[in-house]
């Protein structure tokens, strides 16, 4: 069987390159691979955050309504599982899988209806909220916009639900689309040059050869370059936002190759296995057009935020996972990944830059393959391949900004183009509330 090579131009928008995994363990070090058992069933055991999702997931089904969220502790490399009300033999059950439980007075169904008065009574440009499972609350954060009768009815609300349901807390920084990820992609429009970041390889439901990115990114334009002024090489077929946040757009040429893998910069990669869920505690790291290689910590799940919108409006995403992992304008839609290959989210938007630090949250890329019926890599692992690592990088911090796919997204920005992320926020175009893109 003969196989087309694929162009240099369009190997440098494939997430991975053509470099293998072997030099990543130099930036990335082998985690912990312990899973010791323990003395008796009772008592808690060491696990990997590889390992904590599954965990969680099978627990949450088993304790049913008494099951209140779980976090990954990090320090003791234990998973830890809240659980309110049930029974001794229930709480036996689940101390018998080797987690420690937490009894906490705030059931799911709680958070969760304390979420839906939220988005009744603040839906409010600038805010966001997420359950905390460590404090068994929703922790509501307001960005530096919300401000005098906006600011009072977020107060107002969070008082009504009480302070042991619902925390609030201002962001210095401002609630926004970032455009950007692991390598940069292009397009033109007429309100300039737009620029995002492709997030991971996959393979579209027809066999075409595709990628993931930022819904923001999707609905403002249709077509995609891997240059700031090359010919277009890539088509949106589907995308959405505001609601979700995702975009599958397939290569113009079928016969593009399409390396499970991300580019971490300095000729590294990291291989893709699978979809990987969150982890709240977990440590992820990011890949940015933009900014390079950072890393931080899952802090919330099921994060809803509620962004400005271009005709002054509000754009509200919901679903999200929120980190507190620094990213700029140009890294959306990039990859969130895990040290041991898991695809954990596409980049949306948030508050604050990679000097100050901030909040950044992310399309997880699990509903994204199920939406748009895609797999990653070519045609493998829609399944999961574990989550983030307990495991610092050895040079995600200082080699961010220095990477290839960081230089190939700030160098290239080119001087007298409008440059722009894809939400508009500097030049860029509109875009309608709610538009979902098939083309």
């Amino acid at each position: 069987m003969s196989h087309k090579r694929i162009p240099k131009r369009k190997a440098a928008m494939a997430a991975g390159g053509a470099v293998a995994l072997g030099a990543a363990a130099v930036l990335l070090p082998s985690a912990n691979a312990s899973q010791d058992g323990a003395a008796d069933d009772a008592t808690p055991r060491t696990l990997r955050a590889a390992d904590a999702s599954g965990l969680s997931a099978r627990l949450a089904t088993e304790l049913g309504d008494s099951f209140a969220g779980s976090y990954y502790d990090s320090a003791e490399r234990r998973l830890v599982v809240n659980v309110a009300g049930g029974d001794a033999g229930m709480v036996l059950r689940a101390k018998k899988e080797g987690v420690t439980v937490r009894q906490v007075g705030n059931s799911t169904a709680a958070l969760k209806s304390a979420a839906r008065t939220l988005k009744a009574d603040a839906t409010i440009p600038g805010t966001s909220w997420a359950v905390d499972p460590r404090t068994n609350k929703v922790v509501v954060t307001a960005d530096s916009t919300v401000t005098g009768a906006n600011w009072n009815r977020l107060q107002s609300t969070v008082r009504v639900l009480g302070s042991g349901m619902a925390t609030l807390k201002k962001s210095a920084g401002t609630f926004k689309t970032f455009a950007s990820g692991g390598d940069a992609i292009f397009s033109r429009t007429q309100g300039g040059t737009v620029r995002c970041s492709l997030g991971f390889n996959v393979t579209a439901g027809d066999g075409s050869p595709a990628f993931l990115t930022a819904g923001h990114c999707g609905v403002a334009a249709e077509q995609w370059s891997d240059s700031q002024n090359g010919a277009p090489v890539a088509t949106v077929d589907q995308a959405t936002f505001p609601g979700s946040d995702f975009a599958l757009v397939t290569y113009d040429d079928p016969d593009t190759q399409v390396p499970s893998a991300v580019d971490v910069g300095n000729g590294q990669s990291v291989e893709i296995t699978g979809a990987a869920e969150a982890t709240v505690g977990a440590t992820v790291f990011r890949m940015g057009s933009t900014t390079g290689l950072h890393n931080g910590t899952v802090t919330g799940l099921d994060a809803t935020v509620n962004f400005q919108s271009e005709t002054g409006g509000v754009d509200t995403v919901t679903g999200l996972i929120q980190t507190n992992v620094c990213a700029e304008p140009g890294d959306s839609g990039g990859p969130l990944f895990t040290q041991d290959g898991g695809a954990v989210g596409l980049t949306s938007g948030g508050s604050g830059d990679c000097t100050r630090g901030g909040e950044t949250f992310f399309q997880p890329v699990t509903a994204a393959l199920q939406a748009t019926g895609a797999t990653l890599g070519a045609g493998g692992g829609g399944g999961d391949a574990g989550d983030a690592s307990d495991q610092q990088p050895g040079a995600g911090q200082s080699g961010a900004g220095q990477s290839g796919a960081g230089q190939s997204g700030a160098g290239q920005s080119g001087a007298g183009e409008q440059q722009s992320d894809a939400g508009g926020h500097n030049s860029g175009p509109a875009y309608g509330s709610g538009r979902t893109r098939t083309p």
